[in-house]
């Protein structure tokens, strides 16, 4: 290992070990809440993706890569030539697999103060048992986020998982969530209510910048005509062809508009083919795209287009409203528990296109009440994601940890 890498920043200061995925914006996100702080920081990062070279912290590369990396904010924790691709293969194996040797070896190591794992799957479980299997119980404390969707809420249900749910929270220090329920479902799970963070339910990527996106709207939200469609893909949480339904029997009573399918997947691009040429030529697919091209693009669109199936409460939520933009979401609990139809948002469950084509008909065509959100959402989000003050808190809730 480099000395570089191997030299800490703030010697002496609180350590933090993040383990997840490293190409996630939402990786970056939180961690860069830390960014201004004296606390020493790295992720090990899983080996799903590589971090953009432009993020410069600290990060142990997991996944096999011929690219040259900063040997000053990178180090590969892997055996070069074909023993690496065997190594990636080796992930899912569990804690014998060469990935849990070199986390353990990272951890005894550098001796980080806290632990911090993203997301239940995979990278808590993976942390678990790798906890377990080389006796790590007593380096740092350790932090579970837990996100919204079927991280918690759908896979309590399930046997499989039901039993590595019930282990994480038996051996976690504290748990962080995106909502309510999240906290709900894990102590019902075994959670002890005195785990969970002190400072309630936060949101996943650390809140938004309300400041500098309420100063950059792009015209008054009522002169907008563009729709956002940020998650134009199948997956258990949400489903994109009641949203095409929708949009193909409205498409004639919401001109002029542009529509902008985002992180769309082979099989979505696929039935997109079917839909009328009218509705094609007003739309432009997108497959994965940087988060700030996300912001950019909110920052000019009138409805932010997202009904799901299960959901936290979204990071494309608190988004929309620093952004001046009317969300059409699903009625789901945890929405609801922050938002209400219609001073914040209108409602349309996932599987109806009748309701999504009929909160979008009002939402293209009442000026009046996509003026009034807009201005209730930028008072709210001020609230309850401003990512200036939400920064803050974390870095004090980390520095209690440790002391």
């Amino acid at each position: 290992m480099s000395s570089a890498f191997e030299r800490d920043i703030y010697p002496g200061k609180p350590k933090i070990l993040f383990i997840g995925l490293a190409h996630s914006t939402h990786t970056h996100a939180w961690i860069d809440l830390l960014s201004h702080s004296d606390l020493n920081v790295r992720l090990f990062a899983l080996p799903n993706g590589l971090p953009p070279e432009s993020w410069k912290v600290k990060t142990y590369i997991t996944m096999p890569t011929s690219e040259r990396l900063n040997p000053e904010t990178r180090h590969k924790v892997y055996p070069p030539g074909r023993f690496g691709k065997i190594y990636a293969r080796a992930f899912s194996r569990g804690a014998g697999a060469y990935p849990a040797r070199e986390l353990a070896q990272v951890i005894r190591r550098w001796k980080p103060d806290v632990i911090h794992t993203l997301g239940l799957e995979p990278a808590s479980y993976f942390y678990d048992s790798v906890r377990q299997a080389y006796g790590l119980e007593e380096y740092g404390k350790w932090v579970v986020q837990a996100r919204g969707g079927p991280d918690l809420a759908l896979h309590r249900l399930l046997p499989e998982y039901s039993e590595k749910i019930r282990l994480v929270m038996e051996h976690c220090q504290q748990l962080i969530a995106d909502n309510v329920l999240n906290y709900e479902y894990a102590v019902q799970m075994g959670l002890s209510k005195s785990k969970t963070c002190p400072l309630g339910i936060l949101p996943g990527t650390g809140g938004v910048d309300v400041s500098h996106l309420s100063n950059s709207w792009k015209g008054v939200p009522s002169r907008r005509r563009i729709i956002l469609f940020p998650k134009a893909y199948d997956c258990p949480q949400s489903k994109a062809l009641p949203v095409f339904e929708a949009l193909k029997s409205v498409m004639d009573k919401i001109q002029p508009c542009q529509i902008h399918m985002l992180a769309v997947d082979k099989e979505t691009r696929m039935w997109y083919q079917t839909l009328p040429g009218d509705l094609r030529a007003i739309s432009q697919l997108d497959a994965r795209v940087p988060r700030q091209k996300v912001l950019d693009l909110m920052l000019e669109a009138r409805v932010m287009l997202a009904p799901s199936l299960s959901d936290g409460i979204p990071n494309s939520l608190y988004e929309s409203m620093a952004c001046g933009v009317l969300p059409i979401l699903s009625p789901l609990e945890t929405i609801r528990s922050v938002v209400g139809e219609p001073q914040n948002l209108l409602f349309a469950r996932n599987l109806y296109p009748g309701e999504i084509a009929d909160a979008l008909l009002r939402a293209m065509n009442d000026d009046i009440l996509v003026d009034k959100v807009a201005s209730n959402n930028l008072e709210l989000v001020r609230q309850i994601a401003n990512r200036e003050i939400i920064s803050t808190k974390v870095v004090d809730y980390y520095r209690s940890l440790v002391s």
